[in-house]
């Protein structure tokens, strides 16, 4: 993939070390690497608050209001991958995991994708922002929970965070 403008490149690297994690958090035997799995749990999770609580808003700030069109979409992957780190993690979670990022991502980084389109939009804030995506803080991991109501599928997970977000039901994407 080309590099692209410095969110692009920064995020999309993010993306590749993370997906290096995930990789290496099972093992050929099919068992949990439990500290690659935390990192890799640890890495998701800022990633995702970096895009939620800076980059979101700030490209919506600088597109006169309007979000990305991808935005709900995003929102909605990033509640059910939130919801998948929850348990403890088994390798068919891991899959799960897998099989959301896979799309996840390339609308993020693919050519035209919402980093391409933030590179784009914020113009003089770009390194203001660039410099806040550098320096947000790691993420404080709470222990799992395996408890009912656990969500162990992406497709159990994307529709748990479908239903919150629906219209009439109290909450909105942030």
């Amino acid at each position: 993939m080309e590099a692209g403008g410095p969110i692009r490149k920064f995020l999309a690297d993010d993306h590749e070390r993370l997906d290096v994690l995930l990789r290496s958090a099972v093992t050929p035997s099919g068992k949990i690497d439990l500290a690659s799995y935390e990192e890799f749990r640890a890495g998701l999770l800022r990633h995702i608050g970096i895009e939620e609580k800076i980059l979101f808003p700030a490209s919506q700030r600088a597109n006169a209001g309007s979000p990305h069109p991808t935005v709900a979409r995003l929102h909605r992957d990033h509640g059910a991958l939130a919801l998948l780190l929850v348990p403890t993690p088994t390798a068919d979670i891991v899959e799960e995991i897998r099989s959301i990022l896979d799309g996840h991502n390339e609308i993020e980084e693919g050519k035209g994708g919402v980093y391409d389109d933030c590179d784009r939009l914020l113009g003089d804030e770009l390194d203001a922002v660039l410099e806040r995506l550098r320096t947000y803080p790691p993420v404080k991991l709470a222990p799992h929970f395996d408890g009912a109501g656990v969500s162990l599928r992406a497709e159990d997970a994307l529709r748990a965070v479908s239903r919150r977000r629906a219209p009439g039901s109290g909450t909105s994407d942030p």
